[in-house]
This record gives structure tokens, sequence and C-alpha cells, in this order.
């Protein structure tokens, strides 16, 4: 008892003693007061105070976010349940992983319509939701899919209903604008490191139209129709349109790399090849509407695959990608399977739709007895219009013309194949183009077979002919064929010896480009007119990486993109029959790229009819250039003489001041003129400096 009070009297005295040393502390200061006065009224809310912690409150919804419910289910007995869930798993599981599944069923064992399914992570079930929502099961039932956390939301819903005000209409820029230029001047964009450009193709030099720094952080791509301008960057992809290239639509995709437009310009895919590590289900790719700007669909592609993946009818009416012995076809606007199930094609390598027609053709591999197939599939009906049986095929190639008359496949055949080390090799290579006739009856084939190996091959844009370029360094040539209503290729011309390995055709026919691109072709470059075969001019552009036509066919351009070298980049522009007009070198230069123009709105009867008439539009034309060249020369005399009276004017008022300033000098050089040499004669001296300059030998005989 002695130890406890010792203990207890210590820790009491040092109580006493911490309270005399506070004491000592605050004897001199009043202990303040923070109770509110009677009379005060807090009229601050707790949503102002604590914002930050009352959304951290919990709710009655929380741990319910990845909880989705489905009305419209099949109302099924307890016989059908298993069956039901497993068609309710195989449409709803793509979306992520189904941790949790619940269906209602009544006292006699039947489901009541509904059902709820739990995901692993929130965002899985948004996706289902967006996909989901509205899809048709069958001809009875449509599913209507929503959160559960939505229905605490509509439970929010005041009772007093309250129209929203009416906003402001801002009418959209006329997408459009660019085709109402008076002198019809076409507009290119140039891709620069940190920047992009869009100029138009004034005469006689380029106006710039928009110039923004980081516009793109990679590279720009036009529409098909010319419509808008792509960018790309690390959130996704924007489109730009209008007078003043306003952003129309962003569709935010990370760490996209392709894009690719649907013919008529209703759709676009986006697609990244990278696979996120932090997020692993990033989706790949991803169709979206571009008027609404809405998710349309996504993919996730097993493999490498070559791009574009999806690939689409003329009217945007279907798209269809290949996989290992299938072809899937999908329809639009529900982007679901044609008839709900792909194609089977055993051995299928590659397709292709026609440019004009609901058509696809595609081509199988050889297997063991069985002869490789071309086969031209209609689509939706899944007929097959023509089928083309192949032997000794090593591969193909699908060529369409552009019209849809005509589509050359290019089969690579062997005379020997053998296997080494699971590697097939083949030797005694030959090439044959099968030419099919799509508008004629039963679409005959013709065959043109060629032996020397195969450079390039390209159909007249507009016209029956194509180009061939075979043969190896230096005896490459240039075979020039046309196709005829009932008959076989013809061979109209054979340009032999010549060092080019692309071709380019002009988009109106005709004249074509013979280029030498790449490190074996060393930029050459020969312009040849395709009519009677004359060769314009032959000429080169070194290291040239790229040929573009403008959509009129006037005018070329050859570009050396940074992409391939770093010296050199710029462009070249050309006229149709190789005339040099322009040469821009530019440091950071990229791309170039032509804008594209709509289809035209006038008929066969009417374009011919411009041509025959062309005479007498020719010399209003040919006024307008004059008028046009004159007044380059005007604006340029006007610089000089505006430049000239600004000089005249600036000289006027020196001399002024220098004459204002006269009685100072001399009062400074003690009365002396010094203004012009002889003012002073007595204090100059004279001097006279002899130097040699030249010798000369002149033998006299």
């Amino acid at each position: 008892m002695a130890i406890a009070k010792k203990k207890g009297d210590d820790k009491s005295n040092y109580s006493a003693d911490s309270a005399r040393n506070d004491g000592d502390i605050s004897s001199n200061e009043e202990e303040p007061n923070f109770s509110d006065p009677d009379d005060y009224v807090d009229d601050i809310p707790n949503e102002e105070l604590l914002g930050d912690i009352l959304k951290q409150k919990p709710k009655e919804t929380d741990g319910v976010e990845s909880v989705i419910v489905v009305d419209g289910v099949p109302q099924v007995g307890p016989d059908r349940i298993e069956k039901l869930q497993s068609v309710i798993n195989k449409i709803f599981s793509k979306f992520g992983n189904i941790v949790n599944t619940h269906f209602p069923t009544n006292e006699k064992g039947h489901t009541k319509g509904f059902i709820f399914l739990e995901y692993s992570l929130p965002v899985h079930a948004q996706e289902a939701v967006k996909a989901t929502n509205n899809y048709k099961l069958d001809k009875q039932h449509t599913f209507l899919v929503n959160l559960f956390t939505d229905f605490s939301k509509y439970e929010q819903i005041p009772d007093n209903w309250k129209p929203p005000e009416s906003q402001k209409y801002e009418g959209q820029s006329d997408l459009y604008s660019y085709l109402l230029e008076p002198d019809a001047y076409d507009q290119f964009s140039l891709a620069l490191t940190g920047g992009a450009q869009v100029w138009q193709n004034t005469q006689p030099d380029p106006i710039v139209l928009h110039d923004r720094p980081n516009w793109t952080q990679s590279y720009v791509k036009w529409s098909p129709l010319g419509t808008f301008f792509t960018t790309f960057h690390k959130q996704g992809v924007a489109l730009w349109g209008g007078p003043q290239f306003s952003q129309y639509k962003k569709f935010s995709h990370a760490a996209v790399q392709f894009i690719d437009y649907s013919p008529c310009e209703k759709y676009v895919t986006t697609y990244s090849s990278q696979v996120d590590v932090h997020n692993p289900d990033q989706k790949r790719i991803i169709i979206w509407d571009i008027r609404t700007g809405q998710e349309k669909r996504s993919f996730n592609p097993d493999g490498p695959s070559a791009w574009p993946i999806f690939r689409w009818s003329h009217d945007d009416k279907y798209f269809a990608r290949m996989g290992t012995d299938v072809l899937s076809i999908y329809e639009t606007p529900s982007f679901g399977l044609l008839e709900k199930k792909s194609l089977k094609i055993l051995g299928i390598q590659d397709f292709s739709w026609s440019p004009t027609d609901n058509v696809i053709a595609f081509w199988v591999a050889e297997d063991k007895d069985v002869p490789a197939r071309v086969t031209l599939l209609e689509i939706p009906n899944r007929n097959e219009i023509r089928n083309k049986n192949l032997f000794n095929v090593a591969h193909c190639k699908i060529h369409w013309q552009k019209s849809g008359d005509f589509l050359c496949v290019k089969v690579d055949r062997y005379s020997k194949v053998r296997k080494e080390k699971n590697e097939i090799k083949y030797s005694g290579m030959y090439f044959n183009f099968e030419i099919f006739h799509m508008r004629e009856k039963e679409i005959p084939v013709d065959s043109v077979e060629i032996k020397e190996l195969i450079q390039a091959f390209a159909w007249e844009p507009i016209g029956s002919k194509f180009a061939i370029i075979h043969g190896e360094s230096p005896n490459i040539s240039v075979s020039f064929y046309e196709v005829r209503v009932g008959q076989a290729p013809l061979l109209l011309k054979k340009l032999e010896k010549r060092a080019c390995n692309h071709l380019f055709w002009s988009p109106n026919g005709q004249f074509i480009v013979l280029a030498g691109l790449g490190s074996n072709g060393g930029g050459s470059l020969e312009f040849v007119d395709t009519q009677d075969f004359v060769i314009m001019n032959t000429t080169d552009h070194y290291q040239a990486s790229d040929v573009e036509w403008d959509p009129t066919g006037r005018y070329v351009i050859t570009a050396i993109s940074n992409w391939k070298t770093k010296v050199d980049t710029g462009y070249y522009m050309w006229s149709f029959q190789g005339k040099i007009l322009k040469r821009v070198n530019l440091d950071k230069f990229s791309q170039l790229l032509w804008r594209p123009r709509c289809h035209t709105l006038l008929d066969d009867k009417q374009l011919k009819d411009i041509k025959k008439n062309l005479k007498k539009y020719y010399a209003q034309f040919e006024s307008k250039d004059r008028m046009r060249q004159t007044k380059a020369s005007k604006e340029l005399i006007e610089k000089r003489a505006a430049l000239m009276e600004k000089f005249s004017a600036y000289r006027q008022k020196r001399i002024q001041e220098w004459i204002e300033q006269k009685p100072r000098r001399l009062e400074l050089r003690c009365g002396i003129d010094t203004d012009e040499l002889d003012s002073d004669v007595q204090n100059t001296e004279e001097e006279i400096v002899e130097f040699f300059v030249k010798e000369e030998f002149i033998e006299i005989e």
C-alpha cells in the first residue's frame, strides 16, 4: 500500500506541477470562447461545407454498379431454363466476366421475363448496356437492358416537371463549301512534324488555307469523298470540316494507329494494334457512326491481321472480315451477322468487294487433290454466280476495275513444289491473269500468261486497259492490254528496258506515270499517253517515295517523305505531260494528300456532250488563265511600286534632315564645307597611284 500510495502521490504531484506551469503561461490571457451567440442562425448547407465528404457518403446502390437488369427475356418453364441460361451467357459473356446470375421464377418455376447479371467490373456492365439494349433475340423478344443503379436515378425524378429551357440554335458549318470555289481549285494537305497544313492549288502559286501547329501527332487522312479531314492523337482521332475546318466529331480510342472509312462516309473504323498491359480489356477495333458519334460495335482480333481487317461494300450496307476457314459478313445498321451465321469456307485466303455491286470475290487455296478456286458470291442471298478452278497455284491477288466491269485475278503458278522443314518451296514460277467479264452473260473468263516475274499491275480507272510491269533488272518491260466485250485481252504496246517498279494511272485514265521508287528505282519518272503511247517526258526525282495525282488528272506530285529519308525532303509538282511546275523543299515534310472530289452528278450523256463541245469553252478558259497571269503580274508590279514609293518617301525625309543639319556641321568644322569633295581645295592633296593590271604578249610573225 505504501508503494502504491507513493506512486499516486508522485502522479498527483506531477499533475499539480503541470497545472501550475500551465497556469503560469496563461495567467495573463483570457481563455477564448468558441460558442455561438444565442441569436446565431446557421444558414450554410452541409453540401457547401462538406461537399467532397458527402460525395463519399454510402448509398443503397453501392456495390451493385456491376449489376445489369435485362427485361424482355423469354418466359420459359423449368425444363428450358438451362438452355435459356446458355443463350444469355453466350450473348452477354463477351463483354466481360459474369460472376453472378439470377433468374427470378414464379410459383410454378417459370421465369418472369427479366433477369439480373453481375459482372466483375462496372465498365463491363456499362459496355453490355450500350451494346445489347434493344438487342433483338428473335421476332417476339427484344432486350431492354439497364444498369441496376439507374433505378435509384429514376426514383429521384421530381413530381413537378419543368420543361427544359430552349437553347439557341447553332447551325452546323457547311461541310461542302469547298465545292463552291468559283474556279474549282483543288486542295491538298501537308503533314509536317509538329503540325499540318491545308493548301489550295491556285495558279500560278498555291495559297495556304489553314496552318495549325500540333494539328496532328502522326499523320493525316481525307475521307473517301473529301468531306472530312482526319488527324491522329494519343486520345483518339478528330474529324474536321467546313470553311474554317472546325472540329466535327472526335472519337476517343487510346493509341489509335489506323482508321478506315466506309465508302459512303457513314461509318469509320479505328484500330489500335498495341495491347495496353494496364488495361487488358481495352477495345482494339471500334466502328463508329460518323453523324451521331456513337460507337456501333467493337471487336478484338485474334492474332496478326492485315489492315483493313473489315472491308466494306460500296453502299455501306455490309462489311466483312476473314478468319481461319470462315468469312463473316455483317449488315448495317444492326451490325449483326448476316443471317446470324458466318460462312464456312475451307482454305479461304483473301477476299474483296466489288466497287459497284454487292458481290464478293474470294479465292481458296489448294488442298491435296482439290484445286484452288476463285468464287464470285452475291450478297445477301449468298448465291455463287461464278467459279473458276485453278491448278498449281502458289498465291492469288484480286484486282477489281474501278467501274466493276472487270475483275482480274493474278495467279502465281509453279511447275514444281517441295517441302523443307515445314516450309513449302516453289520453283519454275509463271503467272496468269484471269480476266472476268462481269457484265457479260455467264461471266466469261479470259487468261493472259506471262513467264517473267511480275513487278506491278494496275487497271485504268476510267477505260478498259490495264498495265503490267514484268521482268527483272535490267530487262524490265511494261505491257499494256485492252479488254473488249466478247474478245480476249489484246496487247496494245510493250515498252522494253524501263527503270520502273510502280504504275500510277491518271484518275481520268489515258495518262500514266511509270515510276521507279525506293532504293532500286532511283526516282525515275516516265510520263506516257496511252492513246498513242507517246512518251511525253522522261525525267527523275531522286529518292522520291510517293506519287500522287490530283483528282482532275492535271497535276502530279512526287514527294520525298522524312519517313523514308532525312535528306532533301519536300515535293515537286508536275503537269500531266511531265513538265516541272514547282519545287518545294521542306525540312519536316512527312506526307502530301490531295483532297478527294465527290462523285459527279452528271450522267454519261452529259459528260460526253461536255467533252464533245470542249473547244467551245476553251477560249473562255484561256482568257481566264491569261487574266490570272496578268493579275499576278499586276499584283507584282503594284507591290514593287509600293515598295519604291515607300523608299522614295524615306529617302526624301532623310535628305531634308541632312539639309537642316548643315549649319550645325559647318559650326563643328570651323566653317569648312565638307559636303562636297571639291569644297576645300586648299586642304586637299592629290596623289596618283599606279598599279599593275594585266600583261599580254603578242607574237608577231
